[in-house]
């Protein structure tokens, strides 16, 4: 069929679902099958937060896209989104409809007033950089950190990051020596719903700025998107000092993906240099290392000196990704 007037784009439902898959399934070699029905049940539930099409023609979908919100609130100056699928059947991958799927993305962000929408993308995809780069995507001033889950090595008072590293923003770590063991003197347990108020007020008392919103949307994401729970809360005397969210999507068959997404991590200032983040950290790497999630990936901002230096020193280095964004 050639004729695009009769294709019809509009929001996916749950009897596309199998459809979605299958042409994920075909462009990437795997089945992603836990991923997209966690993503779509989310959507659902919080539709304001989500985007998600499909292009359909005489009753069968010939595409998708999935967008979702991950800065700011929809409605307000300054709100990003992010560009998480896009696909196509291969027999329809030169006529076009990939940038009308966009087209209709983007149509509902500007409408939701979003500012930017993002997308990461490994270097090595040519097909997708170059659908990207047409539709006017550019290099967005983020480094895609990662690492190994293997145990993080200890590390000599004298030889610890600086001091003076707060939580800006997702993926951001705060000022907190690294100390051998510090995950045995700092009790840590997973995280609840019951701990939103107190990740707020640890987010509000480092930036100085309230993002319940932001920080209700990833509870959320955390806790009933991924696909086991691996967000962590750090306590003292019973008391939350600090948390990480953390999320791993399901793959092919309900099996646990190799790769597991950090979105941010934050310590209660009066915590501070007490081992809080380091326990933090190590925890999540020996827990996602008993899952058998090979690696864990992050976002930070290009000239965050300080915190590059943070993410060397616990092993991260540049990934095989890099980040693009579209002005809106």
């Amino acid at each position: 069929m050639s004729n695009k007037d009769e294709y019809e784009i509009k929001p996916l439902t749950a009897n596309d679902i199998d459809a979605v898959i299958e042409i994920d399934r075909i462009a990437t070699g795997v089945s992603r099958r836990g991923y997209f029905e966690k993503r779509l049940v989310a959507a659902t539930e919080r539709p304001r937060d989500y985007i998600y099409v499909g292009l359909h023609s005489q009753g069968s979908l010939q595409g998708f896209a999935f967008a979702k919100l991950v800065d700011g609130e929809f409605g307000r100056p300054g709100a990003s989104a992010s560009l998480d699928a896009i696909g196509l059947k291969s027999d329809q991958t030169h006529m076009g409809l990939g940038l009308r799927l966009l087209e209709a993305t983007k149509e509902i962000l500007i409408h939701k007033h979003v500012d930017t929408l993002t997308s990461q993308v490994d270097w090595t995809n040519t097909n997708i950089m170059n659908f990207l780069v047409n539709a006017g995507f550019k290099l967005s001033p983020r480094l895609v950190l990662t690492r190994p889950t293997t145990e993080i090595p200890s590390i000599l008072e004298e030889d610890t990051v600086e001091d003076g590293i707060k939580e800006l923003d997702y993926s951001s770590p705060v000022s907190d020596d690294f100390t051998a063991l510090s995950r045995d003197k700092v009790p840590v347990r997973s995280m609840s719903e019951n701990d939103l108020p107190k990740i707020i007020s640890i987010d509000r008392a480092n930036t100085g700025v309230d993002r319940s919103e932001y920080y209700t949307r990833k509870l959320h994401e955390s806790l009933h998107q991924s696909g086991v729970r691996v967000s962590l809360t750090a306590e003292q005397e019973g008391y939350p000092v600090g948390f990480i969210m953390a999320r791993v999507d399901f793959g092919e068959f309900g099996h646990t993906g190799t790769e597991a997404v950090m979105d941010t991590i934050g310590v209660d200032p009066g915590y501070q240099e007490h081992g809080v983040g380091s326990a933090l950290m190590s925890q999540l790497m020996a827990n996602l290392s008993i899952l058998r999630v090979e690696t864990v990936r992050t976002e930070i901002d290009w000239n965050d000196v300080g915190l590059i230096g943070y993410f060397d020193g616990m092993g991260f280095a540049p990934a095989q990704r890099i980040t693009l964004s579209l002005e809106l």
